[in-house]
């Protein structure tokens, strides 16, 4: 898995010329995209992403597609994992967004979802300036721990990152009922509530992971006295009812790259009813890559689709929803 220690000081050397790698419309991959000859493949234990889909099990394509028109607006990813490596390379953080601010990327939010990821966001954030920092114990792993007995110990140690200067999110917390059963809930919903009187306490947003829950997520929110002042649906996955919920709490709703898949009508839905002041964008990196790339590595280099594809569904020119999404991100993030 990644630590601290993989965030390098300095970009590699581009091992491919310039007219490597090119895409099918003449668009080149990013340079420290393209994998070298002599690449190494990984190392045991290293955190990275399946190479096959995680439903169909068929062998996923590794090359990272080629990079996209730039905004003319730039915007921020508000949601991405830059330790988890994915496809044929390993791209550091100062790789990352130099590649992203290349097509208006100005900047993400890199988010520490275990004690060990939050400790590779700390040392990110201070590495490399246009990285704001996120940190929590996932719901998954909240249930694991809570199995095990160690969740409280994490809990304390992510408190302490959590009030680094940069970290300006807890997250990602929540509920996740798909992937842990009804012997996790109870741990993971007490977590839930954890993570929200500490981002509170903090005077933090706080970033919540929704799957399968969306019923239990609102009514932990509404029950809860005291919220943080910023909450946001990462990769929102709720319908316009979810959506009208969000606009009437002023709660922010983050699309990602599901919002480009053709079957997601009800997701378009959702995000033609946000109010434009609470509507953010994110890659949840390396997941989720939007159409026409879906099933390969995904990075901060290519959110413009994604806002695009949002764009065309609210029916507002690509420049004016950019400009709303950074002031949505700036309120909420505070700058970088």
């Amino acid at each position: 898995m990644s630590t601290p220690d993989d965030v390098r000081a300095t970009p590699s050397t581009d091992p491919a010329g310039p007219g490597d790698r090119v895409g099918p419309l003449g668009a080149a991959v990013p340079a420290a995209y393209r994998p070298a000859a002599d690449e190494v493949p990984g190392v045991p234990g290293e955190r990275r992403r399946q190479p096959t889909e995680e439903k169909s099990r068929r062998k996923r394509r590794l090359e990272y597609p080629p990079a996209p028109e730039p905004l003319a607006v730039p915007v921020v990813d508000n949601h991405t994992h830059l330790d988890f490596r994915d496809g044929l390379v390993t791209v550091d953080v100062h790789q990352a967004m130099d590649a992203a601010a290349a097509v208006g990327v100005a900047g993400a939010v890199q988010v520490g979802c275990d004690v060990e990821s939050a400790r590779f966001t700390l040392a990110a954030i201070e590495a490399e300036p246009r990285l704001l920092g996120a940190v929590a114990i996932h719901p998954n792993d909240a249930a694991r721990l809570a199995e095990r007995g160690h969740l409280d110990a994490a809990l304390e140690q992510i408190e302490q990152m959590a009030a680094h200067p940069r970290v300006r999110a807890v997250g990602e917390t929540g509920l996740d009922y798909y992937r842990t059963g009804p012997e996790g809930v109870g741990a993971q919903q007490e977590a839930f509530r954890w993570h929200l009187d500490l981002a509170h306490r903090l005077g933090k947003a706080v970033q919540i992971h929704d799957r399968d829950a969306h019923d239990d997520v609102v009514r932990i929110l509404l029950d809860t006295p005291d919220l943080p002042e910023k909450v946001v649906f990462h990769c929102f996955s709720g319908d316009a009812s979810l959506a009208r919920t969000c606009n009437e709490h002023g709660w922010h709703m983050s699309f990602a790259g599901p919002v480009t898949f053709a079957a997601n009508d009800d997701l378009r839905a959702a995000l033609a009813e946000a109010r434009e002041d609470l509507v953010l964008v994110e890659t949840d990196a390396p997941f989720l890559t939007p159409h026409p790339h879906r099933g390969q590595p995904n990075a901060p280099y290519l959110v413009p689709l994604t806002v695009r594809r949002m764009a065309e569904v609210r029916g507002v020119e690509v420049d004016a929803l950019s400009a709303a999404v950074a002031a949505n991100t700036r309120r909420v993030y505070g700058e970088f």
